[in-house]
């Protein structure tokens, strides 16, 4: 009798609202393109809310046919005394709108919008998406119905939290299949191409990258780097390379829509970021690369060793200029074939644990639950 009543529950149609500050900045907005974009919409009516429409891939999103409502759902915390006020414009449209539940796609501490959530009666929960912990995130934390983690160190933070679970994100597969990618044309066949893809600040440590390569003293390794320089710590990395005379071996080309046909011509993908600040969460930028079948280099540190968790040859110490140069050329001499199984190895190793389907799956069960609780 009970499963026959829950399933009649189960057909009512569940509305999602998907919050996140914008699809400019940051790799987690493919995830959550690719999420909703994969959701059952038999089942689910789904909503995206953001501050702005700006970058490319906006128009990618838009392009799926989903109601996006360019609106701030977070407000600043200060001054306190007016803070129920200042929510609630953003509390009256999530209960207007009869929202089920509210998945926050925020990167940062806010709970503003947790608040906004609960006082409006709506099931709310977030995606811990890099690591970082304050008081802040624990107010965040104990308002929220659930929290997803997305790696094996995150659910440290919230030891008394029974309302989480650790979803690791998901990614096309077939989409970044190597066999339905076109590489780029390379001037120097006989070379070793390096590229990197970041969102160009600081803790990225893109000047340690710079440096290995430069301590190798071989004008046949070039490296490419992608994402936007025009800002103060890009335009110090560009700097970097013109003192070190490294023009003809270092290039940048800015932000790419399609990282794929780049990644597919080089021999190596690293991911050199510092063990300070905010880390990395689960860094996609680092499973587009191994699922292209591309050798890796990673720092280890939290979420770039959960991802390389089964491949600790593939590490090494953060920040360490000799170590990180040493392994390069590890890669660099093995024979092609030996590069080409690395490659297919990690490739198959995201297919197994990184794959899209479970990764939806585990969401829409998630969202059912919650919906029905």
């Amino acid at each position: 009798m009970f499963l026959k009543i829950l399933s009649k529950v189960d057909l009512k149609k569940i509305k999602l609202l998907y919050t996140i500050p914008n699809f400019n900045t940051a790799g987690s907005g493919k995830v959550l393109y690719d999420l909703v974009k994969g959701l059952d919409s038999e089942r689910f009516d789904i909503a995206i809310a953001c501050n702005h429409n700006k970058g490319s891939f906006f128009k990618e999103v838009e392009a799926l046919g989903l109601p996006i409502y360019i609106i701030e759902s977070t407000v600043p915390l200060r001054p306190y005394h007016n803070l129920l006020f200042r929510i609630k414009p953003f509390k009256n449209f999530i209960k207007g709108h009869q929202f089920d539940v509210v998945h926050s796609w925020h990167w940062s501490s806010d709970w503003t919008e947790a608040l906004a959530a609960r006082m409006s009666g709506v099931k709310w929960l977030y995606t811990k998406k890099a690591m970082g912990f304050n008081k802040h995130w624990n107010i965040r934390s104990y308002l929220a119905n659930f929290i997803v983690t997305i790696n094996n160190e995150m659910q440290a933070y919230f030891p008394n939290k029974k309302q989480q679970a650790l979803i690791p994100l998901g990614i096309d597969t077939e989409y970044y299949n190597p066999e339905n990618v076109a590489a780029i044309t390379r001037d120097n066949s006989n070379g070793f191409n390096i590229i990197t893809v970041a969102n160009l600040v600081p803790v990225k440590g893109i000047q340690i990258l710079i440096r290995a390569v430069h301590k190798l003293n071989d004008i046949a390794v070039k490296l490419t780097v992608l994402g936007d320089y025009e800002n103060d710590y890009g335009k110090e990395m560009v700097a970097l390379r013109n003192r070190l005379g490294m023009q003809d071996q270092v290039q940048f080309l800015g932000k790419k829509l399609d990282v794929r046909p780049y990644i597919a011509a080089s021999d190596l993908y690293v991911i050199p970021t510092l063990d300070e600040g905010r880390k990395e969460g689960m860094p996609m930028a680092l499973v587009e690369a191994m699922c292209m079948g591309v050798p890796v280099l990673g720092s280890n540190i939290t979420g770039i060793n959960f991802v390389l968790k089964d491949f600790e040859n593939l590490l090494f110490q953060a920040g360490n200029v000799a170590v990180l140069a040493s392994k390069i050329q590890s890669i660099r001499f093995l024979s092609n074939q030996d590069r080409t199984n690395l490659g297919t190895e990690l490739r198959t190793y995201c297919i197994k644990h990184f794959s899209l389907h479970p990764f939806i799956e585990a969401h829409e069960n998630l969202y059912v639950k919650l919906a029905n609780t």
